[in-house]
């Protein structure tokens, strides 16, 4: 298991520690609804420095980016970030992924923790022919996210920028918490606001306790993962390996938004003729109308109790004091309204899709 540059002080904090994505990873300090609801309401810095970061650079960088992307790279200006993911040749999604271009022909993937090893060996393979230049850095840098509405408040006296100048996807480069070049971006897995901010891991420590003494009078606290995870599905944020996955193509995740076919790239006919001829299953978000939690893979029932999905995530919503959770479900029931029923303990629990976001803040 390896450690982030701050494990030793998470667990001075009193973290519980887990395993994840090969990685020691606090999942919770004072508890999950605690942590969301300083997130929701104040502010919160969490460490996500597990997740993979990748530089692809050179006059081929592009062409790259645009051949193993569903999004249009093309359009990004210098200090733009992206939402993407990488399609694979199944109809699936190898993994979903940040992209930022940092300069002309500098762009940088942000992926996901649990699948750094197999997303650099499907852009080595890609790059075969197209020769661009690439680093997996990964090991190299620390990933701070922090998220709340109080984000820009607390953490101005850290930087000379205007944090508020920086809008939603986009980045600055410049000084924060004494360090020179970091890298500030309006991005993050919340739905609150705030940013993530990229640090090499020599400089991670100060950067963690000038977050945490210039957000101490807006009430913030470390987080953890399991709020991460509560926070993201309020928003009805894909988690890869719940509700994205090998064998998910984005049409049917609600991902066409980030599928552009105004350009080539890996399995864009397929997806093409998906969007256009229509899909069989689509992820769909759900509350429950009784007491309840859905938990990932419990079956989704018609009112006969015949199965027609799976949940792919889901919990209580520490905001909404519900049950919520997300699962693929036909077509044809799709629609927000309907009613399906979540197998729970052999008890069906009723649900009504509703559209995405369940939290509207």
């Amino acid at each position: 298991m390896k450690n982030t540059a701050l494990t030793h002080i998470h667990k001075k904090l009193g973290a519980k520690m887990v395993p994840f994505a090969g990685y020691h990873m606090p999942v919770q300090y004072e508890g999950v609804t605690k942590e969301h609801l300083t997130v929701r309401n104040d502010v919160g810095v969490f460490d996500v420095s597990h997740m993979g970061e990748f530089l692809v650079e050179g006059e081929n960088a592009l062409t790259l980016v645009q051949k193993i992307t569903s999004n249009d790279a093309s359009k990004l200006k210098i200090g733009d970030a992206q939402y993407s993911c990488f399609p694979n040749d199944n109809n699936g999604i190898v993994d979903d992924l940040i992209c930022y271009r940092l300069d002309e022909n500098t762009y940088l993937l942000v992926v996901n923790a649990s699948n750094i090893e197999k997303d650099w060996m499907w852009v080595q393979k890609h790059n075969k022919t197209i020769k661009a230049e690439l680093k997996n850095i990964s090991d190299q840098y620390s990933l701070l996210a922090i998220q709340g509405p109080k984000a820009i408040e607390s953490m101005q006296s850290l930087t000379s920028i205007n944090l508020a100048e920086i809008a939603f996807y986009k980045f600055k480069i410049a000084d924060f918490a004494g360090i020179e070049n970091i890298i500030i971006s309006a991005t993050g897995y919340t739905g609150s606001g705030g940013f993530e901010i990229y640090v090499k891991n020599n400089h991670a420590e100060q950067v963690w306790d000038k977050v945490l003494d210039a957000g101490e009078d807006y009430g913030i606290k470390p987080i953890g993962l399991a709020a991460r995870d509560t926070l993201r599905l309020e928003m009805g944020y894909c988690l890869y390996g719940n509700d994205i996955n090998d064998n998910t193509s984005p049409i049917e995740a609600g991902l066409g938004w980030i599928t552009k076919f105004s350009k080539d790239f890996i399995n864009s006919d397929f997806l093409k003729a998906q969007k256009e001829n229509g899909v069989r299953r689509k992820l769909v978000g759900f509350v429950l109308t009784e007491r309840g939690i859905p938990r990932k893979d419990y079956p989704i029932v018609n009112a006969e109790g015949n199965e027609i999905g799976i949940v792919t995530s889901g919990t209580m919503s520490p905001s909404l004091g519900k049950g919520i959770g997300m699962g693929y479900v036909p077509k044809e029931i799709s629609n927000s309204g309907n009613e399906i029923f979540i197998l729970v303990r052999k008890k069906q629990i009723p649900a009504t899709i509703v559209k995405l976001p369940f939290y509207k803040g």
